[in-house]
């Protein structure tokens, strides 16, 4: 069985962790060992941040949680939209660990415990704790036993090596400061075998408007490009028909998870 060290916790969410400790069902031990296929970027990859502060209001100790809510769980939303296509697109069994990584207002923990069922679980990570006191608070009123908020660092997703079947990252790529470790994170963290999915704005020069070209540091072949060096192999762009403005990719882990 996997356990998380005390830096995987953050106060209020110590004892979701522990709930991680005692309830998750335990890893088979060929799950845990080192793979040949070792992530290819490293953790000492330069530390200098790809976007310096897009991160800073998530870190604030005042975080208006609710403003969030009402954005990103709102019809006017493209993701929100679409989300049970997602969901579907994914293709996660009974049984799968998913982390959602930068799960934010917690709009997919809902439906991703539902989809692994109770031999399941889901890792709700992000790195903002005002987040994930509304996510700790969803899954005591949704009776959602299979599911931990986990917090993680800037640079690291904080997960256990090879611990899920599935990374999710929804609209959050282009937040990580520094993807080259945080690649390397989510390499470990996902089985041989297992899947990364990420979803992110199209960023079009001349095309997208002008806050997403703003926002967004780089189009959709650098992110791939960048997910490739770091080991992962390109599976396919799925079509989701709501989506106007982002993309679906999936990418494999190399190795076979058995």
């Amino acid at each position: 069985m996997f356990t998380f060290g005390r830096n995987y916790c953050h106060r209020g969410f110590v004892g979701a962790a522990l709930v991680a400790v005692f309830a998750v069902p335990a890893v088979a031990q060929s799950d845990v060992t080192t793979d040949s296929s070792e992530p290819v970027a490293t953790a000492d990859a330069p530390t200098k941040s790809v976007k310096p502060g897009i991160n800073k209001s998530f870190l604030s100790k005042d975080l208006d949680v609710q403003s969030f809510v009402d954005r990103f769980e709102a019809e006017s939303r493209e993701i929100f939209r679409a989300r049970q296509s997602i969901v579907d697109a994914i293709g996660l069994k009974p049984g799968d660990r998913i982390a959602d990584v930068g799960t934010g207002t917690g709009l997919f923990v809902e439906p991703f415990s539902e989809a692994v069922g109770k031999d399941g679980w889901v890792f709700a990570t992000d790195i903002a704790p005002k987040f994930l006191e509304r996510v700790e608070r969803l899954i005591e009123l949704k009776s959602l036993s299979n599911a931990t908020a986990v917090l993680s660092g800037q640079d690291d997703v904080r997960l256990p090596p090879n611990s899920v079947d599935v990374l999710f990252v929804c609209d959050v790529y282009h937040h990580f400061e520094f993807p080259s470790q945080s690649l390397y994170s989510i390499f470990r963290a996902v089985r041989p075998g297992g899947q990364f999915v990420i979803i992110d704005f199209n960023r079009i020069p001349g095309e997208s408007r002008p806050w997403l070209l703003d926002h967004v540091r780089a189009g959709k072949e650098v992110f791939r490009s960048e997910i490739e060096d770091a080991g992962f192999e390109f599976v396919e762009e799925v079509e989701i028909p709501e989506f106007e403005e982002n993309y679906f990719l999936r990418f494999r882990r190399p190795g076979d998870g058995g």
